[in-house]
């Protein structure tokens, strides 16, 4: 059996065998703790989801990147098994993510690379701006925020159905929002969609759109570089993104997973991982424009 059937066959068992694995941290966070996951050994790499997401955003990558890296893998402040951030901003966020790299790593362990997707990217730009020395590197996955034209993402009811019929929408939402190919809308990806997004308490509307990525970027003092999927439907057209971004780090390392929608790691693993690691290889001693 393939890894993909494998995951396939039962994601709940698979889900509960990954997570098995790793080891558990909680840090503070507002008026709770702040949940990390780690797997691997090696240096260290910080992996944060996206909005109504969980480090099961991951789940298509860890046991690769674990063979060569130690991942630190959050539920980002208000989401998944995580308190909300006090305050509900990001600042909030940052002190709380922070507070937690302190604890994980030690201030010896920083600073530390750092791979945000979508709203987990733009969280972690604030971090590396208001917590320079905790970020050595920024590679930021499919993020919105840089006042770029948006795509018309297609969600669609789920409430009310049953059976065939709401596997059937929940497929079609993930095809509307997060995947390119309906083969990667697969049993895994279903299962995972809900309880993911039930668990998200935090309201990002306003953490994100229309430029708040683009205001940041300025003020990092290190390397920023990107990976986009070639047919992200949220934040689409990525020679325009890349352009944004390079009229503020000229010197910006900028992939495209090809056949990838915005959930490229998950759609397009290995291809996904294969852009990650050349990012991470590349060498930092490059002009940034934030760095003082």
């Amino acid at each position: 059996m393939t890894e993909v059937a494998d995951q396939n066959a039962d994601p709940a068992a698979y889900l509960e065998a990954l997570e098995a694995q790793a080891e558990r941290i909680e840090t503070p966070c507002g008026n709770g703790t702040m949940v990390w996951r780690i797997w691997g050994e090696g240096p260290p790499l910080v992996l944060a989801h996206g909005a109504q997401g969980t480090w099961t955003h991951w789940v298509r990558n860890i046991a690769r990147l674990s063979q060569r890296r130690r991942l630190i893998v959050a539920d980002l402040p208000g989401h998944g098994q995580s308190a909300l951030p006090e305050p509900q901003d990001h600042e909030g966020i940052s002190n709380a993510i922070a507070l937690g790299l302190r604890e994980v790593l030690g201030e010896d362990g920083l600073p530390v690379d750092l791979c945000g997707f979508s709203f987990g990217g733009v969280a972690l730009a604030y971090l590396a701006a208001l917590y320079p020395q905790v970020a050595r590197r920024l590679v930021i996955v499919g993020c919105g925020g840089l006042d770029t034209p948006l795509g018309h993402p297609r969600l669609g009811r789920i409430s009310g159905l049953v059976g065939e019929e709401r596997r059937a929408a929940l497929k079609a939402n993930l095809l509307g929002l997060m995947l390119h190919h309906p083969d990667s809308a697969d049993d895994l990806a279903i299962h995972m969609l809900l309880p993911t997004a039930k668990a998200a308490r935090l309201d990002v509307s306003g953490l994100v759109l229309p430029d708040r990525l683009l205001k940041v970027l300025p003020r990092i003092p290190v390397p920023v570089d990107a990976i986009w999927g070639e047919f992200d439907l949220p934040h689409p057209d990525p020679a325009a993104q890349e352009a944004v971004l390079r009229s503020i780090q000229p010197h910006t390392i900028f992939r495209v997973v090809e056949g990838a929608g915005h959930w490229a790691m998950y759609e397009r693993p290995e291809a996904f991982e294969a852009a990650l690691e050349s990012i991470l290889a590349a060498p930092l001693d490059r002009e940034v424009r934030g760095r003082t």
